[in-house]
């Protein structure tokens, strides 16, 4: 089974850090589905103002690491040349956020392909907590060389 660590999900994602969201990727079924890991911790610098005394990761957070996640599904799906540098915009965006994220939190993510054509990919993306539905969206994905 496939798998990515942090430096071979570089080579594929322009994010770096503080927005790169994706720790690991554990599980890479090219054309059908992509897992990542996400550890949330309290280092985290988003946690400062989101919120003081009772820190939550913001949900917009939660839905760049699911397009990440999309974006590796996308690359291995049209298996793109790691060379080629694509640019990656997020386009229409549908979520749905069930439980907060804390510190200490793992997030799972789950992401598998509605469609893939072209340059566009829509995704089914779920993200997880110790087993636990935490969000869920469709995402559409545009690359461009």
């Amino acid at each position: 089974m496939l798998q990515l660590n942090s430096q071979e999900i570089q080579e594929i994602l322009p994010q770096r850090y503080p927005f790169l969201m994706l720790d690991r990727v554990i599980e890479i079924e090219p054309g059908k589905r992509v897992v990542a890991i996400k550890n949330v911790t309290h280092n985290e610098n988003f946690f400062r103002g989101h919120f003081p005394g009772q820190p939550i990761m913001p949900g917009v957070l939660i839905i760049e690491a699911m397009a990440q996640a999309g974006i590796v599904l996308f690359h291995y799906s049209k298996n793109i040349d790691p060379k080629k540098k694509m640019t990656y915009y997020l386009g229409a965006v549908k979520a749905r956020f069930l439980n907060p994220v804390t510190p200490g939190d793992q997030l799972v993510i789950t992401v598998e392909p509605m469609k893939v054509i072209a340059q566009v990919a829509i995704v089914k993306a779920g993200v997880k907590v110790q087993d636990k539905e935490v969000a869920s969206a469709e995402i559409t994905l545009v690359a461009k060389a």
